[in-house]
């Protein structure tokens, strides 16, 4: 039977390499997979179970409620947007997840801070704080062209927000020789 299985912490193109490749090594049939969500072609219980294995080893779980399936796409879409920068909001973020999702954000925002424990825009900067890291760790880029990539309005204001979700200055985390990031997944 084909069936689409929403996937909790898929949220790099690496997790989807992954879970092909351990996928089709079960000879489960694959018939779609994207960030998120994967469509299988599920024969019999034994792949039904080899999926849960595979999701359980690799640190990804299924998800079950509609809560939770939204959640997920709420994040999968802010974190595409940060692997395309700049980013280029025409809209307020609201806006742009609600047409995204195709749903009213008052909805989005309940579900996602009810499951979460936070709201979407906090989860929102500390999605680009640590790009923000990525970016200073690459050394490509100055502070300015940091703050312009990420959509600030002024290095200021990122700096303030650096500061307040770090502790340290953007100076401070660039000098120091041990660069802590936190994995996109374990963001919250």
């Amino acid at each position: 039977m084909v069936k689409d299985f929403y996937i909790k912490n898929m949220v790099c193109d690496r997790c989807i390499k992954v879970l092909k490749s351990e996928i089709e090594a079960q000879g489960i049939d694959l018939k779609e997979i994207e960030l998120g969500r994967v469509k299988l072609n599920i024969k019999n219980n034994d792949e039904r179970y080899a999926l849960l294995e595979i999701l359980d080893n690799n640190g990804f779980e299924l998800i079950d409620s509609t809560e939770d399936r939204l959640t997920e796409q709420v994040k999968i879409v802010l974190i595409k947007m940060m692997d395309n920068l700049p980013i280029c909001l025409d809209d307020k973020l609201s806006v742009h997840l609600g047409k995204k999702l195709n749903q009213d954000y008052s909805k989005i925002s309940k579900v996602f801070s009810f499951t979460q424990g936070i709201t979407i825009e906090k989860y929102f900067i500390k999605l680009k704080i640590e790009k923000v890291k990525e970016l200073i760790q690459t050394q490509e880029k100055n502070f300015t062209e940091i703050s312009q990539l990420l959509d600030y309005s002024h290095l200021n204001h990122l700096s303030r927000q650096f500061k307040t979700e770090t502790g340290m200055s953007l100076t401070t985390f660039k000098k120091q020789q041990k660069k802590i990031r936190n994995s996109l997944d374990q963001i919250i």
